[in-house]
């Protein structure tokens, strides 16, 4: 436990220090959050009702634009050597690099949703799904972001056979994180069914990614 709580504390100072982390996530999402509005025009009504999924896909873009960090520069400096050798096992040590990109970039991106949501003109009772959908559905966006992060490991132009890798995995987190965010189910049977099946990717990518991961840099680094 000591080791995966050292590489998480390692890659969040990392992230820090080195720029790509909750700083240039926010700075994209509040870009792009922001000129939505002057491309749409003055219909506020259609700003409200397309606002859940354009936030989704700023989102995702946002989550994506930091993954290339998760695994490559632990690579070209020789760390991902040192943790392969080491007791930990592979899973366990991309779990922990996963989490601590989440940390980084997807938790600060949620914690910024209200805020931003405010420029799409969201109503004030749609806030707690939107921030209910991130909070489920944004650990999973680290996860097989990191899973597509090390099947690319080493690639020049790694960032964007990443996007094209793990873009089409991303569409049900994207689904059902857009369902629940707009308030659809209010009326019907309620948010649950949407934020269970939201947990349920997340939960399944915590068991699938970090095997994924730790198999393709197993089969990288031989």
């Amino acid at each position: 436990m000591k080791a995966v709580l050292a590489i998480i504390r390692r890659d969040m100072t990392l992230a820090v220090r080195q720029g790509g982390g909750a700083g240039t996530a926010i700075g994209f999402f509040l870009i792009v959050v922001s000129l939505l509005p002057l491309g749409i025009g003055p219909d506020l009504n259609l700003l409200t009702r397309i606002a859940p999924g354009a936030l989704w896909v700023a989102l995702l873009l946002a989550v994506l634009l930091s993954a290339e960090r998760i695994f490559q520069p632990d690579y070209e400096d020789g760390s991902l050597e040192v943790l392969l050798a080491s007791p930990v096992p592979l899973e366990i040590v991309a779990l922990a690099k996963a989490l601590a990109h989440w940390l980084t970039t997807g938790l600060p991106l949620t914690l910024a949703l209200p805020f931003l949501g405010i420029l799409l003109n969201i109503d004030i009772a749609d806030i707690g799904p939107i921030m209910l959908a991130a909070l489920l559905g944004t650990p999973a966006l680290s996860l097989i972001a990191a899973f597509g992060t090390a099947l690319t490991m080493g690639v020049r132009r790694g960032g964007l056979l990443v996007s094209l890798l793990v873009l089409p995995l991303y569409v049900p987190a994207l689904i059902f994180g857009v369902v629940l965010s707009s308030g659809a189910m209010r009326s019907g049977p309620g948010y649950a069914p949407p934020a269970l099946i939201l947990a349920a990717i997340t939960l399944g990518a915590v068991v699938l990614a970090p095997i994924g991961a730790a198999a393709a840099i197993r089969a990288h680094m031989k």
